[in-house]
């Protein structure tokens, strides 16, 4: 697989999820993404250092890691070789939740098929395991919102950040545009997979719930995702907004 097709099925599987995000023309199709946030666990093929191999293949380099401990989570961010969009891939750390819902979520990761579990495309393909019921969902939602999360969506692209500044316009005219649109913005810099460094304005925009079947049958409303815009709050730097994105202070060495 070139880097460009994975992009691109991280992108089609995205706006599957959330079409009326793909459906916005607030900018060109082809407008830069500055970042694309990605959300998996440390656990089997789908833990940091297994898909790194690939990552690397593909072009990415690590650039940043960035640990949040009152989170769980481990986020690392990937340069492309290009001026194209880096990942920011969060890393739910399963020793933070305690045993009952570390147990369930194991289970439930444990009945992805093997088939699943190989190839380039880890972060590409939705679920690779079973539907969870309602009721697990809710327990592993209580213990960690990401655990539930990853229950239901399994590994894949969370949502996409845009920087205004390379659309062309403040953030201040697409925040009013996407309000006309429907979309509900937050600038809570705790809102949404990570906490967001004050070195930028950030907005943080959910997707609409979706109704979905669980295990058992029943179907309930589920939200995932949606997108951000970003505006560096000072622009003398040369950095990428995306450089600039995770608090400075949970950044930690790449060993």
């Amino acid at each position: 697989m070139q880097r460009e097709e994975f992009v691109q099925q991280l992108w089609l599987d995205y706006v599957h999820q959330h079409p009326e995000v793909g459906a916005l023309r607030l900018w060109p199709l082809d407008a830069p993404v500055e970042y694309l946030a990605l959300v998996t666990l440390n656990h089997g093929p789908w833990r940091m250092d297994a898909l790194l191999p690939s990552l690397l293949h593909l072009g990415y380099r690590p650039r940043h890691r960035h640990a949040m401990a009152d989170r769980g989570l481990l986020a690392t961010l990937l340069s492309p070789p290009d001026d194209g969009p880096w990942l920011v891939l969060g890393e739910l750390q399963l020793g933070t939740l305690s045993r009952e819902p570390r147990q369930r979520l194991e289970s439930l990761v444990a009945l992805a098929p093997e088939a699943d579990r190989r190839g380039q495309n880890l972060l590409c393909r939705g679920r690779p395991w079973p539907m969870p019921d309602w009721d697990t969902f809710q327990s592993l939602s209580a213990a960690h919102p990401l655990a539930g999360l990853l229950a239901v969506n399994g590994p894949r692209l969370h949502h996409a950040g845009f920087d205004c500044q390379r659309l062309g316009e403040s953030l201040s005219h697409y925040d009013r545009r996407l309000t006309e649109s429907g979309f509900v913005g937050s600038s809570d810099r705790q809102h949404g997979l990570f906490p967001v460094s004050g070195l930028l304005d950030y907005r943080f925009y959910p997707a609409c719930s979706q109704r979905l079947p669980f295990a058992d049958g029943d179907e309930h409303r589920f939200e995932s995702g949606g997108l951000a815009l970003v505006q560096k709050a000072v622009s003398a730097n040369q950095e990428r907004a995306v450089e600039l994105l995770l608090p400075h202070h949970t950044r930690c060495e790449i060993t």
